[in-house]
């Protein structure tokens, strides 16, 4: 199958995520090409199958992404796709922020009027020594409050890779029935 992944990244941890789906995808042995969604990434047309994800940040994603999306809305709406959205409440043990991610994904798909097959929540990354002076701080805070680790000197990731591998299996054997 002819795969895109299109992604939106802050801090790097959605490429790092969307990459990791390239090679699992490439070693089933589909065709995957893959951009950020930044970066004049190429149309839907002449793919199988796209998934596009984005990281959550302020409770919003990528505008680049949201661009993509709403630009090819009609072409992804006739395809198997795909999101993938990328957040660190997803690591927590709080249901309320999982709602809450849950729930600025589903808003945010209305809202560029993309009807994807599936959507998973990815658990991102802590990236300490990427953030600002302000933005460790109220990250270390969060993250103490959470119970989370709070050393910001080092990065620490919270994807489960597993989960990803079986999101992406999943969607291939939904895609395939589509196709």
């Amino acid at each position: 199958m002819k795969i895109l992944i299109i992604y939106g990244t802050t801090e790097g941890h959605t490429r790092k995520i969307a990459r990791y789906m390239e090679d699992v995808l490439k070693d089933a042995g589909h065709i995957v090409t893959i951009a950020d969604a930044a970066d004049n990434p190429p149309a839907p047309d002449g793919y199988e199958a796209i998934l596009i994800g984005g990281s959550i940040h302020m409770h919003k994603y990528q505008s680049a992404v949201a661009h993509y999306i709403t630009a090819n809305v009609s072409l992804l709406n006739k395809m198997p796709g795909a999101y993938f959205s990328v957040c660190l409440a997803v690591a927590s043990d709080i249901k309320e922020e999982h709602d809450e991610a849950q729930k600025i994904a589903n808003d945010f798909l209305l809202q560029t009027g993309w009807k994807p097959l599936m959507t998973s929540q990815i658990a991102g990354a802590l990236k300490y020594t990427q953030y600002d002076f302000f933005k460790r701080m109220i990250m270390k805070m969060i993250s103490k409050r959470e119970g989370r680790v709070t050393d910001t000197s080092q990065d620490y990731e919270y994807t489960d890779w597993e989960a990803v591998k079986l999101f992406l299996k999943e969607f291939i054997g939904k895609a395939s029935q589509k196709a």
